[in-house]
């Protein structure tokens, strides 16, 4: 076995950076779809409104974290670990100084993977914002002052799933590891079922529910939308469709869809794919720049507001903290 596959049974549990004065609670902003495009300057107008405004929510609002939902880099990822998009596409454009100091948290979309993600991976040693340790991975964090708890679960869809074709096909047909997947789902079911913390997130790039272009993704929703109501998840947090959403089920759980940081599509074409009342918001303006998701936990709640990278809050959902079993 190699160290890229010992790399995969890793998990990392960390303290992560808090925001200067900030009452408590742990903030952080879910960014999916944000990365540029492979030609001269290698960046879109949205993605550079998405960082400006990225960096006024951080010095507004407070960003301890980005997640970064996937699609880091259109539309065939990188070569190596030396590729210019890295400086390109992330340095140069998240460069304001208010994010100097705050870390990314990175997971893999179906654009990464057709390049080389394990480069990805390898740019977690050079870059000190960059943090990508492996496919998948778990994070845990306190909210400050407080016992309370978070504990995220960033996972590779396209692993479990297989890669989609944007042109031949919407759907992940099957995965090209069987394997790797049986492994990657076990383990997220061992971590689910002994996670104690207050609020548990799961996220992923592709979605388990979504009205527009690509719509439910029918892999997951078979294999790991049983375990988000079994556990007791807070929420589930993805991109690949490029817009906004937020839906909530029968059981609770949450579902942030923020795949605004690049490209805009109005698209509510599977709209009728997602069950009746799940869907509460939907913004896919193709005029707009694109935007993100702001996700702040206290003690009491998690609340998700929905920011246009103009400036204007769009939408706040709030989910409650889990009682622990």
């Amino acid at each position: 076995m190699d160290t890229g596959t010992l790399l995969l049974f890793l998990h990392i549990c960390v303290g992560l950076p808090l925001a200067q004065g900030a009452a408590p609670a742990l903030r952080f902003v879910a960014l999916g779809d944000w990365g540029g495009v492979p030609n001269a300057p290698f960046h879109t107008a949205r993605e550079m409104a998405n960082a400006k405004e990225l960096a006024r929510t951080a010095q507004t609002l407070g960003t301890d974290f980005v997640l970064a939902l996937g699609d880091n880099f259109y539309f065939t990822g990188v070569h190596d670990v030396d590729d210019k998009r890295f400086q390109e596409t992330f340095e140069d454009v998240f460069s304001d100084p208010a994010l100097r100091n705050v870390p990314w948290y990175v997971l893999a979309g179906n654009h990464d993977h057709l390049g080389n993600v394990s480069a990805q991976i390898a740019y977690t040693k050079i870059s000190k914002r960059w943090h990508f340790p492996s496919l998948y991975y778990r994070l845990r964090a306190r909210v400050p002052q407080t016992n309370v708890t978070v504990a995220i679960f960033m996972l590779d869809t396209v692993t479990l799933c297989g890669n989609s074709d944007d042109f031949l096909g919407q759907q992940p047909q099957r995965p090209r590891d069987p394997e790797l997947a049986r492994t990657q789902l076990s383990w997220l079911k061992k971590q689910l079922a002994e996670a104690r913390d207050d609020y548990v997130l799961v996220a992923g790039h592709y979605p388990i529910w979504s009205i527009a272009e690509h719509g439910p993704t029918h892999c997951l929703v078979k294999q790991l939308l049983p375990l988000l109501a079994k556990y007791k998840v807070t929420a589930y947090l993805c991109g690949h469709d490029h817009n906004l959403q937020f839906l909530q089920d029968d059981s609770g759980v949450g579902y942030i869809l923020s795949g605004a940081g690049n490209f805009m599509d109005p698209s509510k074409k599977h709209r009728r794919k997602v069950p009746e009342g799940f869907l509460r918001f939907h913004y896919g303006d193709e005029n707009s720049l694109g935007g993100f998701v702001h996700v702040e936990i206290s003690a009491k709640e998690l609340a998700a507001t929905y920011i246009e990278a103009s400036g204007k809050s769009l939408f706040k959902a709030r989910l409650p903290r889990r009682s622990r079993s």
